[in-house]
């Protein structure tokens, strides 16, 4: 087990003397007239934490029973304990984030590895080594809180940077595009992907009429598309995705001079996914799979880092380009400009309480530092205005930056005041500037600060004419194809097929004709033989192709857009299950597990049975029951049988799926000759990633993704 990191600075805070007590004492049991456990502190217990008080300090003596009007009468309404605590918990929940509802946060640091003083002023990047604390919430965005963790879905990627000059909050995703071009819209996009309104359902899932209905009529979506039909949106661990500012933002140096700058988070451990049938059956297996496993790798040690990216470039670079790097639904191909690591972010401490923390943290992306500014992206301009107003509906108070989450690290003085569950006791007459209260002896108040403080960069060098007031977008932003077909044509003919299938699963769930002839219609801009899949896949003609506002440009297909062609051969972060049952060898499983966890990887052993199992050479316990740990949550599995027990599990249910499924997924299968009946009742066939356990070393780290085409059909 790791070491416990430093203690949460909940406890620090100012309020730290109001945190629920520890129970430090053992507390005296006795029973009550209906038998009810009393659970008292020890007589004259000194330490006041030991005490269960109301949330004014008042100690209570019985936690257990109301205060009535005889023994069989009403409650009264001077039982201030009974009501404190009903009125608590009726309001211990608040509402749910509109989108990204569902959740995981963690705490880590971020440590500067590459300084960049000549591009920005920003108090972090100045010197290699500097460090500043962070939190990440990780979310999924269509489901609410109550949803799984691996539907088909964008994944927010926010990071709250708390550096030496504030709050600096990425709020961005693991895609570096967006179905949108202007703020405007949003509220449609999100209308419409989310339960339908008349019945209230689909949760999670945009495979349903009014989502495609809309991203039909919405062009501009198409490249999105391409992203969220891929296997981007079923990653196989939050730990193993890219995080995107997805807009443009600018860097502002010392002496006030500007370039544009694309941030991008790069997992150390690379970008892995899932299929979909792996996406749907671990959905049932385990909804809280994504963040069960970012959980217990923090907590066993096994920190997750991302390295910080930045695309920097100027306004002579973006006037050249066939693309407008104000459009929020481009990129820039990293071949064009190479992302630059400054950085690296990781994730050391999970949350000491849930709802303080991940459910409470207001991430803004008006949150910017000195030495970081915005563009004129029509889209993050929306943003700007949109969180502050969210956070004040969601958390109640304006104040809600003085919850612990969200409080910054470094000082903070202003004469804002009052307002709802205000916890700050300020102190004197200065609540307004300016005063002249000083010069009477009395604190005046803090001041602007015209050297140190935030200055908007001032040159107006985005092509932009800033005397008109316009309803209109630039001409570029019309181009909706050509980066659409870049991604598609910059995938493996593996993942294009995965998208394919994706798009006929989603339109094949939509019930109006029209509206799935019009998507495959749109598709026909981005490739032929797409929309051509497509439209078998749906058993539909080929409908005409829809007319594009701005004839899409060809563009060089990019590597870098490919998670399979980018894929890490390695063990670390991988998950390997090893089946064994009564009588197998444990000299040969703690050789294969010790392989595993020597590689960086996890062995989690599973069985018939947990417990104690007899096995050849002692007795083994498993982590996981055969039933309840399918093939789905592991990255490969191996097999240590007799030839009794495998005999025995060739007539479960279970164990036959276990090997079809993890053949059906494309993963290695290491065995034993026992194991064989097995497999073959499977319909498990030999290849390269069907092998003996003692050849699981040469592949066991990857996919097997030539094996596909033999077990499912595919558009």
């Amino acid at each position: 087990m790791a070491k416990k990191p430093a203690p949460s600075p909940a406890t620090v805070h100012a309020l730290g003397d109001h945190q629920p007590g520890e129970g430090r004492a053992t507390p005296a049991g006795n029973r009550g007239n209906g038998d009810e456990l009393h659970q008292q502190v020890e007589s004259g217990a000194a330490d006041p934490a030991a005490y269960l008080t109301d949330n004014f300090g008042h100690r209570i003596s019985d936690n257990q029973n109301s205060l009535r009007a005889g023994e069989r009468g009403p409650t009264l309404l001077e039982d201030f304990v009974l009501r404190e605590k009903i009125f608590h918990f009726d309001h211990e929940r608040i509402p749910e984030r509109i989108v990204h509802a569902r959740g995981s946060g963690a705490h880590g640091v971020f440590e500067c590895t590459k300084a960049i003083p000549g591009l920005t002023k920003a108090s972090i990047f100045q010197k290699e080594g500097a460090t500043c604390p962070v939190f990440v919430r990780f979310s999924t965005v269509a489901g609410g809180a109550g949803s799984v963790d691996t539907p088909r879905d964008v994944r927010g990627f926010a990071v709250k940077l708390y550096t030496d000059s504030g709050n600096w909050d990425l709020v961005g995703n693991n895609i570096p595009v967006f179905f949108i071009q202007d703020a405007m819209k949003f509220p449609d996009l999100v209308h419409s992907v989310k339960m339908e309104a008349d019945r209230g359902y689909p949760q999670a899932a945009s495979a349903h009429d009014t989502f495609w209905d809309f991203i039909g009529l919405m062009p501009e979506a198409m490249h999105m598309i391409m992203w969220a039909m891929s296997d981007r949106t079923i990653p196989r661990s939050l730990r193993m995705i890219e995080g995107f500012g997805v807009h443009t933002f600018r860097f502002v140096n010392e002496k006030g001079e500007g370039k544009f700058v694309k941030f991008h988070w790069k997992p150390v451990l690379g970008i892995q996914s899932t299929t979909w049938d792996e996406a749907v059956k671990i959905a049932g297996a385990d909804p809280d799979f994504h963040r069960r496993d970012l959980f217990e790798a923090i907590d066993a040690g096994d920190f997750p880092a991302w390295d910080l990216g930045v695309q920097v470039f100027d306004e002579a670079f973006a006037a050249k380009q066939p693309y407008d790097v104000l459009d929020a639904t481009k990129l820039i191909p990293e071949e064009d400009i190479p992302v630059e690591i400054v950085g690296r972010m990781t994730l050391n401490r999970n949350v000491d309480n849930f709802f303080a923390e991940t459910e409470q943290v207001a991430f803004l992306p008006s949150n910017i530092i000195p030495g970081i500014d915005f563009s004129n992206d029509p889209l993050l301009q929306g943003r700007l205005f949109s969180y502050l107003d969210t956070q004040k509906s969601r958390l109640g108070t304006t104040n809600f930056h003085q919850i612990p989450i969200n409080a910054p690290k470094c000082p903070f003085h202003n004469f804002q005041r009052d307002g709802m569950m205000q916890t700050l006791v300020p102190t004197g007459r200065a609540n307004y500037e300016p005063n002249s209260l000083a010069e009477a002896g009395e604190n005046g108040g803090p001041r602007a600060s015209a050297e140190t403080g935030f200055r908007t960069f001032e040159t107006n060098d985005e092509r932009n004419d800033p005397v008109q007031k316009l309803r209109i977008r630039a001409d570029l932003f019309a181009d909706h194809f050509s980066q659409a077909r870049l991604f598609y044509l910059s995938q493996t003919e593996n993942e294009q097929a995965h998208i394919a299938s994706a798009l006929v699963f989603e339109l094949s769930k939509v019930a109006l004709d029209h509206v799935r002839a019009r998507v495959v219609g749109q598709l026909r801009n981005i490739d032929e033989d797409l929309a051509k899949r497509v439209a078998a896949g749906l058993a539909i003609d080929l409908p005409a192709k829809e007319k594009a506002a701005r004839t899409p440009v060809e563009l060089k297909p990019s590597d870098a857009l490919s998670i399979q062609k980018n894929a890490d051969d390695t063990m670390e972060g991988r998950k390997v299950a090893i089946l064994f049952a009564e009588g197998s060898d444990k000299a040969a499983i703690d050789k294969l597990k010790g392989h595993i966890e020597g590689a960086g990887g996890t062995a989690f052993l599973v069985a018939p049975k947990v417990g104690g199992i007899k096995v050849k050479g002692g007795t083994l316990k498993a982590d996981g029951q055969l039933a309840g740990s399918p093939s789905v949550l592991f990255d490969a599995v191996a097999s240590i049988l007799t030839d009794e027990q495998a005999k025995l599990l060739s007539k479960q249910g279970a164990a036959v799926q276990w090997f079809m499924d993890a053949y059906g997924h494309c993963k290695t299968i290491a065995h034993d000759d026992a194991t064989q009946l097995l497999l073959d009742k499977a319909g498990v066939e030999k290849d390269g990633g069907v092998v003996s356990v003692d050849k699981f070393a040469d592949v066991g780290t990857r996919r097997h993704w030539a094996r596909e085409a033999k077990v499912r059909d595919l558009a």
